[in-house]
C-alpha cells in the first residue's frame, strides 16, 4: 500500500457487537491515523486525494484458536519466521500453536523463543496436559501457566479419562481454558473418512462416528462434574455431534475446523489433499449442520488448525500420511465465499467466528480496529487470484489444498509487521 492513503468511502467493522459502517480511513506508513471526518480533514491538509475502496473491507485481524507447528527454528515444513510472514499476510493477527513439538512444548522451558518484539502477529502457547502427550502422566499445569502458556492442551485427541479427570480434581490449571478434543484413535482405528454410503462407494475406510460421540459425552460429563473448570472442545466434525452439544444447557466453548465447512465427501475429487484430516471428514449434511450450529452460537469459534507437512510427506499414500492440511491464506477467502455469499451471513457473523469467538475460546481480548495501531486487516471481496503454495505470501508447507484453483477475496493489505 502507498506510505498514506484516504479510503473513502470503505466499509469498516470497527469491533465485537457493533454494525458494519461506510465511512473514510486515513491509513499511513501502516497505521489507522483517523476515521470518519477527521480523516478526511487531515487527508486534506497532506494534499492527499480519497480512494473509493467501498467494495473493500476494513476490520480487525483474524484469531486462530489452535494449529501446530512441530519444528520453529530449522523446519522442513515450516518454521516460526515463515508462519508468522503466511498468518500476516492472510490477516491474521494471533496464533495458538498446540503442544505437539518435536521437544514437546510439556516443560516451561519449551515455552520460550517465541516473543518477538519485531513482530506484530502474537504467538500463544498451548501447555501440555500430559507429560509428552502420552497421556499417562500429568505435567506441572501450574507452571506452564506461570511461564506463559494460554492454556493447556494435549494432541487433536482425548486424554485417557482417568488422567483428565485427575488433573480436573487438582484443579492447578483454576479458570485457565482446557483444549480437549473428542476424538477416540482407538474407535477410529485405521478409518479416514466418516462413515456413510458415500464412503463406501468411495472405498474409503470408514470412521465410526461413535469415535466422536463417545468422548464427547465423556467431556461433556466432565464439564458437568466440574464446572469451575474452563472446558474447550477441539474441531466438532459431525451433525449428530452438534446434536449431542446442543443438548447440553450448559456446555463448553467448541470449535470446528474451516476445512470442514467447505469440504465434504461429496465435493473432493478422489485424488485431493484434503480426504486425510483428523477428525475425519463427513458428508455434506455434517458440513450444514457445522455451519448452522457456528451460526445458531452453538459453536463459538473457526480455528485454521493448520498442521504443516513437507514434499516428502504429501507424496506418501493417503493412509500412511501425517492427517491434515495448510494454507491460513485460504481461510478467509473460501468462508466469505462459503457463509457470507452462499449462505446469506453477515460480515458481523462471520468476524465473530473468525476473530472474536477465537479470542473468548482464548480468554482474550477481542482484536478491534483503533487509532494508532497496525492492527487491522483490509479485504477485497471481488479479488481474484490463483492459489499457488510457492507464492511469496503463501506458508512453505507442502500439503496446502487448491493448488491452481482460482479462488475470489483476498487480504490485499494489512498493518502487522511480520
Amino acid at each position: 500500500m502507498p506510505e498514506a492513503q484516504l479510503l473513502d468511502p470503505i466499509r469498516i467493522l470497527h469491533g465485537s457487537g457493533q454494525p458494519v459502517v461506510e465511512d473514510a480511513v486515513l491509513i499511513r506508513d501502516s497505521h489507522l491515523i483517523a476515521f470518519g471526518e477527521k480523516a478526511r480533514k487531515q487527508a486534506q491538509q497532506l494534499g492527499l486525494p480519497s480512494t473509493s475502496a467501498s467494495q473493500q473491507l476494513l476490520a480487525p485481524c483474524l484469531v486462530d484458536p489452535h494449529s501446530v507447528l512441530e519444528d520453529p527454528i530449522i523446519g522442513r515444513s515450516e518454521t516460526l519466521t515463515s508462519l508468522r510472514h503466511a498468518a500476516a499476510a492472510a490477516g491474521y493477527g494471533q496464533l495458538a500453536l498446540l503442544p505437539r513439538s518435536s521437544s514437546w512444548r510439556d516443560r516451561p522451558e519449551r515455552l520460550q523463543g517465541f516473543v518477538n518484539p519485531n513482530s506484530d502477529v502474537d504467538i500463544h502457547l498451548w501447555g501440555g496436559f500430559s507429560r509428552g502427550g502420552a497421556g499417562s502422566e500429568l505435567t506441572s499445569h501450574a507452571d506452564l501457566l506461570h511461564h506463559g502458556a494460554i492454556g493447556l492442551a494435549d494432541d487433536d485427541l482425548i486424554v485417557p479419562v482417568t488422567l483428565l479427570q485427575r488433573g480436573l480434581v487438582v484443579g492447578e490449571m483454576g479458570t485457565a481454558p482446557v483444549l480437549l478434543a473428542p476424538r477416540d484413535e482407538q474407535i477410529q482405528g485405521d478409518g479416514m473418512v466418516r462413515e456413510g454410503v458415500e464412503t463406501l462407494r468411495a472405498g474409503w475406510s470408514p470412521d465410526p462416528f461413535a469415535s466422536e460421540t463417545l468422548p464427547l459425552r465423556q467431556l461433556l460429563e466432565l464439564q458437568q462434574q466440574h464446572p469451575e473448570r474452563s472446558l474447550r472442545l477441539m474441531n466438532l466434525s459431525t451433525a449428530v455431534g452438534v446434536d449431542i452439544l446442543t443438548s447440553y444447557a450448559s456446555r463448553p466453548m467448541a470449535s470446528v475446523c474451516w476445512w470442514h465447512l467447505v469440504a465434504d465427501q461429496s465435493r473432493l475429487d478422489p485424488t485431493e489433499l484434503g480426504w486425510r484430516v483428523n477428525p475425519s471428514l463427513g458428508s455434506s449434511r455434517d458440513r450444514k449442520a457445522l455451519i448452522n450450529a457456528l451460526a445458531n452460537g452453538t459453536l463459538t469459534a473457526i480455528a485454521v488448525h493448520a498442521i504443516p507437512l513437507d514434499e516428502e510427506d504429501t507424496q506418501l499414500p493417503p493412509n500412511q500420511r501425517v492427517p491434515g492440511l495448510a494454507g491460513h491464506q485460504l481461510v478467509l477467502p473460501s468462508l466469505w465465499q462459503e457463509l457470507v455469499v452462499n449462505a446469506g451471513w453477515s460480515i458481523e457473523q462471520l468476524w465473530h467466528a473468525l476473530s472474536f469467538g477465537p479470542s473468548k475460546m482464548l480468554n482474550l481480548p477481542e482484536e478491534q480496529l483503533n487509532a494508532g495501531s497496525r492492527r487491522w486487516l483490509l479485504f477485497d471481496p471481488e479479488n481474484a487470484w490463483i492459489q499457488d503454495r510457492h507464492h511469496q505470501d503463501a506458508p512453505k508447507a507442502a500439503n496446502q489444498p487448491w493448488q491452481g484453483r482460482q479462488l475470489t477475496g483476498r487480504v490485499v493489505g494489512c498493518g502487522l509487521r511480520e
